[in-house]
C-alpha cells in the first residue's frame, strides 16, 4: 500500500466523521485541500467514495429535518413544504407590478431589390 493510498483512506475516514466538510477532513488527515481535489480528479474510485459520503451526509440531514417536523417544528415543516411541496403549491411568490407607457413606432420597409447578406463574407464595404 502506497503512502497516497494510506492518505486517501485517512481522508475518507475523516470526511465521514466531518459529515463531508472537506476542510475539516483535510486538517484531520494532514493534507491540503488541493491534494484532496487532485485525488478526486485523478482517482475515480476515490471520487466515487467521496460522492457516497456526500449522499450519506444528505440522508442524515434529511433524517434530522424529518425528526424536527415530527417534533412539531413549524420552521422545519415550512422549509420542507417550500422545497419538496412546490408541485402542490407550497411556493413563495413575489408579485411585481409594472406600469409602462408605450409610444407607437412606425416602421417603413423599403424594398431596394438588393438581397440581404446571409453571413459576414457576403457583406461588402
Amino acid at each position: 500500500m502506497t503512502k497516497s493510498d494510506i492518505l486517501k483512506g485517512n481522508l475518507l475516514e475523516a470526511l465521514e466523521k466531518s459529515l463531508g466538510v472537506v476542510t475539516t477532513a483535510c486538517k484531520s488527515a494532514g493534507c491540503s485541500r488541493e491534494t484532496f481535489y487532485k485525488y478526486c480528479r485523478e482517482d475515480e474510485e476515490f471520487k466515487s467514495k467521496v460522492d457516497d459520503i456526500a449522499n450519506v451526509t444528505l440522508d442524515f440531514a434529511e433524517s434530522q429535518l424529518h425528526k424536527q417536523i415530527m417534533d412539531g417544528n413549524t420552521s422545519a415543516t415550512i422549509f420542507y413544504l417550500k422545497t419538496k411541496g412546490k408541485n402542490r403549491g407550497y411556493v413563495e411568490r413575489s408579485e411585481v407590478q409594472q406600469e409602462t407607457t408605450y409610444k407607437s413606432l412606425d416602421v417603413k420597409i423599403i424594398d431596394t431589390g438588393i438581397p440581404l447578406a446571409s453571413n459576414e463574407k457576403d457583406i461588402v464595404d
